[in-house]
């Protein structure tokens, strides 16, 4: 990896050795919802406001996905595994074998919750081809494919599951969008594409029945056509992100539903953090909190309908990639979390929704 990689990663990881993607095998294949504990805070250390919701990590320094207890400020699992309310690694679970998770799980840099008839679902991607729609709490693979594994010439950056039951994924080094028929099985391999540099962020507009799909430098919006055995994508229309920095990409990188505002979307970019209008077609920085919330190089954005809290995560110096921190930002009040020797690329509220 050059000494300054683009501020959206991680687009282009250096390779780990074979003897690094192997460690931590031992004990991996994980999927288990550990002992039960309440479903929300109720006012733990720190001051969490009650009904705060659990968060939901890609924790790259140990190659899992975890879900923690919201009413604890410091994370440490090493030292109180109660921490954890559910964790996830494909490595060494006979269900992902076909995806080659030894060398294909190589930063997990997507973790999402969706609910799909009536069922919990962890949308996950990593940088070196892993794409899997996981079952909560049983670590079930609904569907799942390896793009490209060992290597981040395609790099699955995001994931998005459709009313059919198809899957999107969005591939930023690779520039493309592709929708796979995973409604037709656990290893459904056919998929309609369409190109898009930079391709990092997806959501299913519900409402408005499209897929909108985030760029380097354009939102773009797709019609779903064709049958669930065979879908389609057309584009159909795309706004360009604002400019952060004249004569620089603008950067697209999360996009996410506005959970206390339908039809508004979170939008990060390098540079800020924007909601957009889906109906006035304009990306706005009048959400309360925005001037701790909007900042540069934010990798996840997501707010609490009902609390109001707004989680982000930003790199922090000195950690093993340049990417990671182990702090999870909370607006509204501000506050953080903290994991201790993480290395955490994303952060979500686990809200099924």
């Amino acid at each position: 990896m050059s000494s300054v990689p683009r501020p959206s990663r991680p687009s282009r990881p250096s390779r780990p050795s074979r003897r690094a993607v192997v460690l931590g095998a031992a004990g991996a294949g994980i999927a288990a919802a550990l002992p039960a504990t309440r479903a929300h805070a109720t006012g733990g250390d720190g001051g969490v406001p009650v009904g705060t919701p659990p968060v939901l990590l890609t924790e790259q320094a140990s190659r899992r996905l975890l879900v923690l207890d919201p009413g604890r400020r410091v994370w440490d699992p090493a030292a109180d595994p109660s921490v954890v309310r559910w964790e996830f690694s494909p490595v060494g679970d006979p269900r992902y074998r076909d995806l080659l998770p030894d060398v294909s799980w190589v930063y997990p840099c997507e973790a999402k919750v969706r609910l799909h008839r009536r069922r919990a679902y962890v949308l996950t991607t990593a940088s070196f081809g892993f794409v899997a729609v996981v079952h909560y709490p049983t670590g079930r693979r609904y569907w799942g494919t390896a793009i490209g594994p060992g290597d981040d010439l395609f790099n699955p950056h995001s994931a998005e599951i459709l009313p059919d039951g198809n899957v999107a994924v969005a591939c930023s080094t690779g520039a493309r969008v592709r929708l796979y028929a995973a409604s037709q099985g656990p290893r459904a391999t056919r998929y309609a594409e369409a190109e898009l540099k930079g391709a990092h962020g997806l959501h299913w507009d519900a409402a408005r029945g499209v897929l909108r799909a985030l760029g380097d430098d354009e939102l773009v919006t797709y019609e779903v056509g064709g049958t669930a055995a065979r879908p389609t994508l057309e584009r159909t229309y795309a706004v360009g992100l604002p400019v952060g920095t004249p004569g620089k990409t603008p950067g697209g990188h999360d996009l996410f539903p506005v959970a206390g505002r339908p039809g508004r979307l979170w939008v990060t970019t390098n540079a800020a953090v924007f909601q957009y209008e889906t109906k006035g077609r304009v990306f706005v920085r009048d959400y309360a909190g925005a001037a701790e919330i909007s900042r540069k190089s934010v990798k996840a954005v997501g707010d609490d309908p009902r609390t109001g809290q707004v989680l982000t995560t930003v790199p922090e110096p000195g950690l093993g990639e340049t990417w990671w921190t182990t702090t999870v930002s909370v607006h509204r009040p501000e506050s953080a979390y903290k994991l201790v020797d993480g290395g955490i690329y994303k952060a979500r509220w686990w809200l099924p929704v």
